[in-house]
């Protein structure tokens, strides 16, 4: 019976992942045929967000470790990609090491928006690099941070993220307030590229939400894993999970990384999927939609973290909320935090039921 049950839930955490592949291939035709092509668009850019808020649902949902700031990882991932694809080493083509670049393949030639010719790093590259180095910040900062509990490790990732805003606006290196523009398509294979433009469309569909398949997969596997379980006795009690012999420290560490990780893939990927990136990307009020789809879909629930982040970002790249686009995050982010298990108007449906066995404590 054991077995079987095991089996069942196996197969169960194959369903999101396979329905999120079959729709990557069957909504591109389909919407097309409707004359709704256009919707591709917004929904290519909605499952790179999923991607990071999915993330931070590891993170707080199964590590109960509360964080301000994926959105600086985020824009961490994106500005290093764009950056480094889109430097000219031209100046320094004669060097030893963009020689052995260059002979490996490693370095492309193009021409910036301007028609001067441009020696960059392959995007690809770039990508690589950028994820590493987010994954590197993230561990440097996560060793101090992460001793830090409640509203304290709150307010220091946001600190980080607002730091991260800073550096990115002030900094002529990065564009200043206008950002990176002119980013290439990061090729994934001959032929396939993150991209945009109307051509690449459904194509850059299609690999949006198979990398979301793959990163809810990847998710998935974890939280229902040994260390997914040491996750989840963290999250009831650091004391009581030291006591089991867990090495909080560690866990804690290992998925601030993952989270890092995955809101820089998708800052890398968004950033060459749209060819630029700013400032905006970085700011709280980014970090505070994540947040509040992540408490939508119910902290510990990746299929719902999932639902609601496609359901609120199509609406608003679509631009359903208008200017109030970030109150309405805000203010939804209130209202769960009020409605949940913990809040006022929880606890007041509570004491309305009966107080006999098995009744809700």
């Amino acid at each position: 019976m054991k077995r079987l049950t095991l089996k069942a839930e196996g197969a169960g955490r194959l369903v999101p992942p396979a329905i999120l592949a079959a729709c990557a291939f069957v909504l591109p035709p389909l919407l097309g045929a409707a004359g709704a092509a256009f919707l591709l668009t917004q929904l290519t850019m909605a499952a790179y967000y999923v991607l990071a808020s999915l993330g931070l649902c590891a993170l707080m949902g199964y590590a109960g470790q509360i964080s301000l700031g994926q959105a600086g990882f985020f824009a961490i991932g994106g500005y290093a990609s764009a950056f480094l694809c889109t430097r000219d080493l031209g100046p320094a083509a004669s060097a030893p090491l963009a020689r052995c670049l260059d002979l490996a393949g490693l370095l492309v030639r193009g021409a910036d928006p301007y028609g001067k010719a441009l020696l960059s790093l392959a995007p690809w590259l770039s990508g690589l690099l950028a994820v590493l180095l987010a994954a590197a910040v993230a561990a440097l900062i996560g060793t101090p941070v992460l001793r830090l509990k409640g509203h304290y490790l709150a307010m220091a990732t946001l600190g980080f993220g607002i730091v991260v805003e800073k550096v990115a606006r002030g900094s002529k290196a990065l564009g200043g307030a206008d950002g990176i523009s002119a980013v290439p398509g990061l090729a994934l294979w001959p032929g396939l590229e993150v991209t945009g433009g109307r051509a690449a469309r459904s194509a850059n569909f299609t690999i949006a939400w198979l990398v979301l398949a793959l990163g809810i997969l990847a998710l998935a596997n974890l939280v229902r894993s040994r260390p997914g379980r040491a996750l989840r006795a963290l999250r009831e009690g650091e004391e009581a999970a030291l006591a089991m012999g867990i090495d909080t420290a560690r866990y804690k560490l290992n998925v601030f990384v993952i989270a890092a990780v995955f809101a820089a893939v998708a800052g890398v990927l968004l950033t060459h999927y749209n060819g630029s990136i700013g400032p905006g990307e970085a700011s709280s009020t980014r970090s505070v939609r994540y947040v509040a789809i992540v408490a939508v879909g119910g902290m510990d629930n990746l299929v719902g973290t999932l639902a609601a982040g496609l359901v609120l970002n199509f609406l608003s790249l679509r631009g359903v909320f208008g200017n109030y686009d970030d109150a309405v995050f805000g203010a939804i982010l209130i209202l769960i935090m009020l409605l949940s298990p913990e809040g006022k108007a929880a606890r007041a449906f509570h004491s309305l039921l009966p107080r006999g066995k098995g009744a809700p404590r």
